[in-house]
């Protein structure tokens, strides 16, 4: 592997149950190269979600360490949080999480306008981006007047919307049927390799996992490389 994007050391998760705690992620570790897709499979239930939250900066862990390049995430305060987010990362969800009273182009530009890019910059940026995941023709329609697979392409296209440098992919096809699903995975697939981004997939489908370049599971809290 050339030199990491991403490392994970040692990193444990739990949770409190009525009278006992549940160990989740027990000295979870791995390494991500640059401009790899890396695939988590796994039980649903068994902790994948929580380990792409707490990389995201959206959950804590119990102890560990987390590195997205230089930044050490899990010593990062809220407002740190938030711009290390911003800056590293493109998050893709298993719902769309869109803006219901936003345009799909005012959906797609937000993240950059909040980053302080310039309106022009980011309009552009945009239409290109949802020229590139084919629902161009819906940039000014509202997500209620878009089908399923066209919200979660639009979704796609914000996540790449900042350049970041990790894209982290919680079952961003588990709301599709087949035939959308096969289209955003395709769409994910080819522009995290088009950009040269590294792509973290959480996913219960053998298939996706299977067109990744490394493939991890996770079994009662550990994580094995398959």
């Amino acid at each position: 592997m050339n030199d990491p994007i991403l490392s994970v050391e040692q990193v444990s998760k739990s949770f409190c149950c009525a009278t006992e705690r549940i160990q989740i992620l027990s000295d979870v570790s791995f390494s991500v190269p640059r401009a790899v897709k890396v695939a988590i499979t796994g039980e649903s239930g068994c902790g994948k979600s929580t380990l792409l939250n707490i990389i995201g900066g959206m959950e804590h862990a119990d102890s560990g360490i987390v590195r997205v390049l230089s930044c050490d995430v899990l010593t990062l305060h809220e407002h740190a949080l938030t711009e290390y987010r911003r800056q590293f990362l493109g998050l893709v969800f298993q719902f769309h999480h869109l803006l219901r009273d936003f345009t799909a182009l005012e959906n797609v530009m937000l993240p950059g306008l909040i980053a302080g890019k310039s309106y022009r910059e980011v309009r552009a940026r945009a239409y290109e981006l949802l020229g590139k995941v084919r629902v161009v023709q819906r940039a000014h329609h509202f997500p209620a007047q878009m089908s399923g697979g066209e919200r979660q392409r639009t979704a796609v296209a914000r996540a790449l919307i900042n350049d970041p440098t990790l894209i982290l992919a919680d079952e961003p096809t588990g709301n599709l049927d087949p035939k959308n699903a096969l289209i955003v995975q395709d769409l994910l697939f080819s522009l995290t390799e088009e950009y040269q981004k590294t792509l973290l997939i959480v996913t219960h489908d053998p298939r996706i996992a299977s067109m990744t370049d490394y493939r991890y599971q996770l079994q009662q809290g550990s994580l094995i490389r398959i």
